[in-house]
């Protein structure tokens, strides 16, 4: 097993072939190592060189209410007045700190993608 750090894009190829070639390589063996260690060094490579840009909240709340079936004004009772969940989706205005936190405990929407970190 010769395992080298990922520096150019034909690294990363090399990584991606190896690492296709020992996806069926069991938990614990020499290959199943060499699978774990590229892996990481392919995610790290990625995290750098492919950032995913950081989430609308608003598109993160139209997403969730999508898979919950919700409609604007049923989120009245987590966002506030009818208005303010209006101007929220239409990008007029601003998530607070207390928007977040309900958002987040009553359609549990990652705390990351209300704040677009």
């Amino acid at each position: 097993m010769n395992i080298f750090p990922i520096r150019t894009e034909a690294d990363y190829e090399k990584a991606l072939s190896r690492i296709e070639m020992l996806m069926d390589a069991e938990y614990g063996t020499p290959e199943g190592d060499e699978l774990d260690i590229l892996t990481t060094l392919v995610e790290n490579y990625e995290a750098k060189h492919f950032p995913i840009p950081a989430c609308d909240p608003v598109e993160a709340i139209r997403f969730r209410m999508e898979q919950m079936g919700l409609e604007a004004k049923d989120l009245t009772p987590i966002i506030g007045s009818r208005s303010k969940v209006s101007e929220i989706l239409n990008h007029k205005r601003q998530l607070s700190i207390s928007m977040i936190r309900n958002l987040h405990a009553q359609l549990n929407v990652p705390y990351e993608s209300l704040i677009g970190a």
